[in-house]
């Protein structure tokens, strides 16, 4: 257990389809062939650990222009982003300043969770990702091919990473990396142990909400890299839940938010 503090910081709100959420949330029938649609929202935050070894940020969140230009415009339409703030203001609200900022822990490489990387473009700040995330997304943003949600206009800086290459690694007393593929090829999960809290997993975009985790019902396709490497990182998680008596908290839950509020 190591004596270290969490602090959210608030980025923002995404709306969006709920279908894109869970897999099949709205579906049609005989008798209502064409169901109303149902929008749902959910935060983006990032986390600030003051850990004893480093002050880390974990992920950057969206680009302040994400609805100017900066996200592709069909995304946008279908994920709407309220509340954009550059990271150095949502920092200095929590009492933080970048330059105050050890290592970053990128989740992976989305456009709503990378989109403050510039804050640390050309320093020695040392920014964490999984291998495989980080090919994926020079694959998907350089090429036509791969995943559209990967911006390169968000990560291809002069950036000091990190590579996480094995399924878990340790660079930081009691805070492990654990690598989730699923929702995309790299997702990194992070295992707190915490002298107050216990055992705290930061879950990211496993479980973009609790439905996602509790139900193990799948995100919609749009999400999801692969549903069978998401269905064996959420079997991963569970264990791990089960085996430390942990506090799992998912990427864009407002309840599970207010969990890490609390914590």
């Amino acid at each position: 257990m190591v004596d270290a503090a969490i602090t959210p910081i608030d980025r923002g709100t995404i709306i969006t389809d709920t279908n894109n959420i869970i897999e099949g949330g709205t579906l049609g029938t005989a008798d209502d062939p064409n169901p109303e649609t149902t929008m749902g929202d959910g935060p983006v935050y990032n986390v600030v650990i003051d850990h004893p070894e480093a002050t880390i940020l974990w992920d950057t969140g969206s680009h302040p222009e994400a609805d100017s230009g900066h996200w592709p415009a069909d995304l946008y339409a279908a994920f709407e982003h309220t509340g954009l703030r550059p990271l150095e203001d949502d920092l200095a609200d929590a009492g933080y300043d970048v330059s105050d900022i050890d290592a970053v822990i990128q989740t992976h490489l989305h456009l709503d969770h990378a989109g403050g990387l510039s804050a640390f473009a050309d320093t020695d700040v040392p920014i964490y990702v999984h291998e495989r995330e980080l090919k994926y997304a020079y694959y998907s943003a350089k090429t036509d091919a791969g995943d559209e949600a990967y911006v390169a206009g968000d990560f291809d800086y002069d950036l000091n990473w990190q590579v996480v290459h094995d399924d878990r690694e340790q660079h930081f007393e009691d805070l492990e990396f654990v690598h989730l593929p699923g929702h995309t090829p790299g997702l990194l999960g992070v295992r707190l142990e915490l002298d107050d809290a216990g055992t705290v997993i930061l879950a990211g975009d496993q479980a973009y909400t609790r439905v996602n985790y509790r139900d193990e019902w799948p995100m919609g396709g749009q999400l999801l890299w692969s549903k069978r490497h998401w269905l064996e990182s959420l079997r991963t998680v569970k264990d791990l839940e089960r085996r430390h008596d942990a506090t799992v908290i998912c990427g864009h839950d407002g309840d599970d938010l207010e969990t890490l509020r609390g914590l």
